[in-house]
């Protein structure tokens, strides 16, 4: 990897043996966060959601190239990364719905998910506070061979410790993929307004540290971005950067109709689905049945539904009788 911006690989692809099961978990995040919306609307979800729609190739993609005793801290939007790394649909459902059999038994909610015993160190609500805890965790992942992995957003990137932690990270050779989701919007702000430079990666760059842009939206290109960054910073060992390019299909959270965002733009990207480019390209390029993968999502729709009716009927948490959980060994 080089220290300046640059695109993955357009020659990145997966047989269809490695793509398929990464398709099925891309599908059932997007699944979870329609079955999210629909419960909120419900009132089975309380508080607000951030919804990941449109997002799925990047923490699949970053995710698959994990192993065990590896970290990862992701963002209030973390359903998608939590559920990349393998936290039963079930589990998370039920934490989203405030019941006992939740992952972090229904205290945590939507955006403070943990599941330390999946290395997830935490989804936070603190804009960027997923920076400073994977540079924390590297610490540890240093000492044990591991990799801690940051997912944030594009308006992140402007808060100080975004520079403090890749300054120390680099500084102290931590083993430590940043990973920026840039989906063009800090909440209701474009980027571009905001960031001087216009260029993400190219700050990590500035501190001397590997850094690559990537499409976000492409689960291959991701990938094996992912498979490259995470080697290095496991052998050398020492942070590298990279900046996903995707988009939120959605508003920032549920009460955001997102109707700042140009409707050329919106529609664009909206064919640029990761999901459906994935789609197309097992069908087209490598032959895959157009009955196989319509099985394929009746069985990720079959697993979630029963999640759900499993989550559904178990007993809403209490706070004066129930003990903690997301701490347990």
């Amino acid at each position: 990897m080089t220290a300046a911006p640059e695109t993955a690989p357009a020659g990145a692809h997966l047989a269809a043996d490695a793509a398929l099961p990464l398709l099925r978990r891309m599908l059932l995040i997007r699944s979870f966060e329609l079955e999210m919306q629909r419960l909120f609307l419900k009132g089975e979800v309380h508080g607000t959601t951030h919804l990941y729609n449109g997002q799925e190739a990047v923490s699949v993609g970053i995710c698959s190239q994990l192993r065990d005793g590896d970290y990862v801290a992701a963002t209030y939007r973390g359903h998608g990364a939590a559920l990349a790394l393998g936290v039963p649909a079930e589990a998370l459902a039920a934490e989203l719905m405030g019941r006992t059999s939740g992952v972090d038994g229904g205290r945590g909610g939507s955006m403070n998910v943990i599941d330390i015993r999946r290395g997830l160190v935490g989804c936070f609500g603190i804009v960027g506070g997923s920076i400073a805890a994977a540079t924390g965790a590297a610490l540890s992942a240093k000492r044990t061979g591991g990799v801690a992995v940051a997912f944030f957003g594009d308006g992140a990137t402007n808060q100080a410790y975004f520079h403090e932690c890749l300054n120390f990270a680099v500084v102290r050779e931590l083993p430590v993929v940043f990973v920026c989701e840039n989906n063009l919007y800090g909440e209701f702000t474009a980027m571009q307004r905001v960031t001087a430079g216009g260029d993400i990666a190219a700050r990590a760059a500035a501190y001397g540290m590997p850094s690559r842009k990537v499409d976000g939206n492409a689960i291959a290109a991701t990938s094996a971005a992912a498979a490259e960054a995470i080697a290095h910073a496991r052998s050398t060992p020492g942070p590298v950067f990279l900046e996903a390019l995707t988009y939120r299909q959605l508003g920032h959270s549920k009460s955001d109709p997102a109707r700042y965002r140009p409707a050329d733009e919106h529609e664009a990207w909206m064919k640029r689905d990761p999901i459906e480019l994935e789609k197309a390209r097992l069908a087209g390029d490598l032959g895959v049945p157009a009955e196989q993968l319509a099985e394929l999502e009746a069985d990720v729709a079959r697993e979630l539904e029963q999640a759900i009716e499993r989550a559904l009927s178990a007993p809403a948490n209490s706070p004066e009788t129930d003990r903690p959980t997301e701490y347990a060994t």
